[in-house]
């Protein structure tokens, strides 16, 4: 019999972890009244914050939090060090070799769970915050749940920024006509239906496809797989209850191998924001992406629940695929007390209202009030506190980046080749060498 995983369950299980417009005057208000119990300070120095965070929403949310932290230290001088390229598949290389080379930027952007348990902290290049957690109060306004998956022994090891949601349908509603809906998204076999449909009236590409690094297609895997197989078979994946032999692993594959009847040809060639901007210039229906396209979205003056929507990803309802972002502080940061202020902006009430409704994401704290968000990601905020939470591979929750990054390699193949037995058994060979 399937249960529901808890929040509580989740993390105990993996080690890991929506909005977009601001509602009238509301927000700006807001914000002010979280900065002014806030004393402002010169400081001095540079704070060089290292991201993936270029392009739409993202960078925007990136920007309010810059914003912010000026003000509070005006004397500082911010040295936005993002390198192109979503999920971090340019980003991660790049710190990688700073890390080891014992130049560590001030802080960076690090996905909650292994991405940073199994690769920093294990490598002793983090400093644990814990100090910083405790004096700021933190335990009263980020669930136990989330901190945990940012811990390891006693210590925390970074503030989570946001949660976000990776199993979204996106839709152009003035596209969507009675081929792809809403409702398109309850099952796979429904949605190539309306895939179909949209293709035979005349869009070459209903469903818009960035794969530029394959971690998308990664996420269509794991998305597939809750689809087909259910959460707990997906959770089991991670905690030896299910083998990857199964054909469960095969039929995902198989879908996605239907999927990319649909999609643009030039897929591999571009990323997520660009298959988005197909979306909204109407040349796709559809993509399957987090709902970091929201922010894109919204950052093109697209409105909620009017020119576009997002449901969960086809198979995917009363699923909630968890994608956490954080920051930490390096062993080594240049400017370290620059990076303790940072990392307390990042974790505060007016830092998080002002980011995560840029960036399309929900925040990880529990006083950031709803109003602020628009109607998709108050939507997602209900869901996520009933729906059955599954950890991302893609984005560093469920697995090693190891795993992640061998799983990444064999989709590009797989979306060339589009053999599903030689990719299923390629697979579990990856599962047998870095899950066991």
């Amino acid at each position: 019999m399937s249960s529901k995983w808890t929040r509580r369950q989740f993390v105990k299980t993996t080690g890991t972890a929506a909005g977009a417009l601001v509602l009238g005057g509301a927000f700006a208000e807001f914000l002010a009244a979280c900065a002014s119990s806030s004393p402002t300070t010169s400081g001095s120095g540079s704070l060089e914050i290292f991201s993936w965070w270029t392009a739409g929403g993202e960078a925007d949310g990136l920007a309010e939090m810059f914003k912010i932290y000026q003000q509070k230290y005006p004397g500082v001088k911010i040295v936005n060090a993002a390198v192109a390229g979503g999920a971090g598949s340019n980003a991660k290389a790049v710190l990688a070799t700073r890390m080891q080379g014992g130049k560590p930027p001030d802080s960076f952007q690090v996905h909650a769970g292994q991405e940073l348990i199994s690769t920093w902290v294990k490598a002793d290049k983090m400093e644990p915050i814990t100090s910083i957690w405790n004096s700021e109060g933190w335990d009263s306004v980020i669930p136990k749940d989330l901190k945990t998956i940012v811990s390891k022994g006693s210590d925390v090891w970074s503030v989570p920024v946001n949660v976000h949601r990776g199993n979204a349908l996106w839709v152009n509603l003035a596209k969507a006509g009675s081929s792809i809906t809403p409702g398109a998204g309850n099952n796979l076999d429904a949605f190539l239906s309306a895939l179909g449909k949209a293709k035979s009236a005349g869009i070459q590409a209903p469903l818009a496809l960035g794969s530029k690094g394959n971690w998308q297609v990664t996420m269509l895997l794991e998305n597939n797989i809750v689809a087909v197989g259910g959460a707990d078979f997906y959770r089991g994946l991670f905690n030896g209850k299910s083998s990857w032999t199964d054909n469960n692993v095969k039929s995902a594959l198989t879908y996605i191998k239907s999927m990319l009847n649909y999609v643009n040809s030039d897929h591999t060639t571009i990323d997520w924001d660009q298959a988005a901007g197909r979306v909204q210039a109407g040349t796709s229906v559809g993509t399957i992406m987090g709902d970091w396209a929201k922010g894109y979205f919204t950052a093109n003056n697209w409105k909620p629940d009017t020119d576009f929507t997002g449901i969960a990803s086809p198979g995917t309802e009363k699923t909630y695929m968890i994608v956490c972002d954080t920051f930490g502080l390096p062993k080594g940061a240049p400017d370290r007390d620059n990076a303790i202020n940072w990392i307390k902006v990042c974790g505060s009430e007016a830092g998080q209202a002002a980011f995560n409704p840029k960036k399309g994401s929900i925040p990880a704290r529990t006083d950031v009030p709803a109003s602020i968000f628009d109607s998709i990601a108050q939507k997602f905020i209900a869901e996520f506190k009933t729906d059955s939470l599954t950890p991302s591979i893609a984005h560093g929750s469920a697995a090693p980046e190891a795993f992640a990054s061998g799983v990444n390699d064999e989709m590009g193949q797989f979306v060339q080749k589009k053999d599903v037995n030689a990719s299923a058994s390629n697979i579990a060979k990856l599962a047998d060498q870095y899950l066991k």
